[in-house]
């Protein structure tokens, strides 16, 4: 039989709250789940770690992509699934597993939903389930958690990306499954597991969370006109026509770089580095997405 447990970002709002998302569990007749709440997502392992010692094998993570991370990096390779219940900014694995933001129709998907083993990337030791990357992403993450994105929402990385357009460009040397694949100037290297992005734009277009590799980027763009050709061939899914990007997958990636950069995974901003070792764990944790059992979407 399985055993329930919710961990709740206090800081994050959907809907009519926690006290809703008890209402819905209970309408499942979940009246008791194993409950834990957290201020910050950095606190989440620890208090996952204790559901789990206490008999939890579902849990319900309730926050963004920063806490689902938290997460899904505790769990990875046990025998625990997540159900996400998607209450952050983004929402960006969500939304590319088919998961609402809506807490009825999010629980019963966890519920009632299928099981989907996905990879997830490991950058530096910490894995991540969406994206990774240095750069113009790395500098527009750390600037917009620093209290703008709670207030605006997804606006402020638009306005913080626009910060570092003119950011002095990274040299890069990338190496892929043991071979050079890339030398020379950068502005931004994304790691993806996932393809969709911010606005419904596919950064990857390939990309698949259960193919066993990443999808690896190399955007060379500086200025504001070569970033505004950028974007746009990406808005309208042909970012490997542009001039600007480098694309290509692997399983391991060895990034070298001229200075000590910051880097990001899954919306959260880590601290500056030179080197980046990524890899991917082919089917390390599971995910309830929506199934034949879940409730269609309204409309």
């Amino acid at each position: 039989m399985t055993t329930v447990a919710v961990i709740v970002h206090t800081g994050k709002t959907l809907g009519g709250g926690p006290a809703e998302l008890r209402r819905a569990l209970a309408a499942h007749a979940v009246t008791d789940p194993l409950w834990a709440e957290v201020p910050k997502s950095k606190k989440a392992p620890a208090r996952v770690k204790k559901l789990v010692d206490r008999g939890a094998d579902l849990v319900f993570v309730w926050g963004g992509d920063g806490m689902v991370q938290r997460c899904i990096d505790t769990l990875a390779g046990s025998d625990v699934s997540i159900a996400i219940v998607p209450a952050g900014t983004a929402n960006l694995l969500a939304t590319n597993l088919g998961i609402p933001q809506d807490i009825e129709q999010a629980v019963d998907v966890g519920l009632r939903g299928d099981r989907r083993p996905i990879d997830v990337g490991r950058i530096n030791g910490e894995r991540f389930a969406v994206m990774a990357g240095t750069g113009l992403d790395a500098f527009m993450i750390r600037d917009a958690d620093a209290g703008m994105k709670d207030k605006i929402g997804s606006l402020a990385y638009v306005i913080t990306s626009a910060k570092h357009l003119r950011e002095r460009q990274m040299r890069t040397r990338i190496e892929v499954d043991g071979m050079r694949w890339y030398k020379g100037k950068a502005s931004c290297v994304l790691f993806g597991n996932v393809g969709q992005i911010l606005g419904g734009i596919r950064a990857f277009e390939d990309a698949s969370p259960d193919d066993g590799r990443l999808e690896i980027g190399v955007v060379t763009a500086k200025g504001i006109v070569e970033w505004a050709r950028t974007i746009g061939r990406t808005a309208v899914g042909q970012t490997e026509r542009s001039p600007f990007v480098h694309s290509t997958t692997g399983r391991t990636i060895k990034v070298k770089l001229d200075r000590k950069i910051p880097y990001e995974l899954d919306g959260g901003d880590r601290p500056a580095v030179r080197k980046l070792k990524v890899k991917i764990e082919p089917g390390a944790i599971t995910i309830c997405v929506p199934g034949a059992g879940s409730a269609p979407p309204p409309g």
